[in-house]
């Protein structure tokens, strides 16, 4: 008798018709797939989440969501590792807060409920991250702090100090002066520019969906889920248009924008489900979930 080891899944096939024959064992091993695009020895991470993920359709915040997320990081932060949180929400908070039917269309309406906005947030943020034992910082951040130089490395000073200073630091644009209607996008691209300038290990992008699709899947119930990728093209951007709530501004697109910008600075990013916090674990601990966009090395 002969013995064969297989670790190919078409070696089944083979066993069906021969085997018996020819008088040969076969043994059928599985291999486990190992993906190549897996998050390794994080040791600074950056994690945006969106209005889509922290309000309700109301416009009023989703305190438990919130309060699941905070609890996470704050875990994270307890193992060890740095985290910086870039936070969306503030217009969107504030249009509940304010009992808005809907969001301003007017810039200073956005700027007005941005104040209001801002205020609740930093409020519970503080008061759900204190009750794990931590301290968050403010930073509010406009495009001209990231083009000038000198305000850009005093920015880069500032989130370092708070590490050192073992604080959590919460960023959000600064909507209240920034008249170009969140630049940024719902604030991923500004996540991207965070974490090249505090030399981030990863992003992940919190999300109302699970990741980028090959088609849009509210639309077309064939859509599959793109589980890593190693370039954005000019395809893919098209795949992923859109937008997002009627409280954000953002949309897939605006997360390959901020994809590329980090994976060209070698930072891995994930896009990935907002909705279980928890799901964070899984992506720290090397596991497949969302859309992986590999960092180049």
């Amino acid at each position: 008798m002969r013995l064969v080891l297989f670790a190919e899944a078409n070696a089944l096939i083979f066993l069906l018709r021969y085997g018996k024959k020819y008088g040969i064992l076969f043994i059928l091993i599985s291999m486990p797939e190992i993906p190549a695009g897996i998050l390794k020895d994080v040791k600074r991470l950056v994690v945006k989440v969106g209005t889509s993920t922290l309000t309700y359709d109301t416009g009023k915040t989703n305190i438990r969501r919130m309060h699941k997320l905070v609890s996470v990081l704050s875990d994270i932060v307890n193992s060890g590792m740095e985290v910086a949180l870039v936070t969306s929400g503030a217009i969107g908070v504030g249009v509940g807060k304010l009992g808005l039917r809907e969001r301003p269309e007017d810039t200073p309406g956005r700027q007005a409920a941005a104040t209001v906005g801002q205020c609740e947030l930093m409020f519970m943020y503080d008061k759900l991250f204190g009750e794990y034992g931590h301290t968050v910082g403010q930073l509010l951040m406009t495009k001209s702090d990231v083009e000038n130089p000198e305000r850009r490395e005093n920015l880069t000073n500032a989130f370092l100090k708070i590490f050192e200073f073992g604080a959590i630091p919460i960023v959000n644009e600064n909507d209240s002066v920034a008249v170009e209607e969140i630049v940024y996008g719902d604030n991923d691209s500004l996540s991207a520019i965070v974490a090249k300038l505090i030399g981030a290990d990863a992003l992940i992008i919190l999300t109302d969906i699970d990741g980028l699709y090959d088609a849009n899947p509210v639309e077309d119930e064939t859509a599959r889920l793109i589980p890593e990728v190693h370039e954005i093209t000019e395809e893919l951007l098209a795949a992923a248009g859109g937008h997002g709530s009627r409280f954000s501004t953002g949309g897939m697109v605006t997360k390959l924008h901020a994809a590329q910008i980090a994976t060209e600075a070698g930072i891995d990013v994930i896009v990935m489900n907002g909705s279980a916090p928890e799901e964070i674990y899984k992506a720290l601990d090397g596991k497949q979930i969302g859309t992986f966009f590999v960092g180049k090395k």
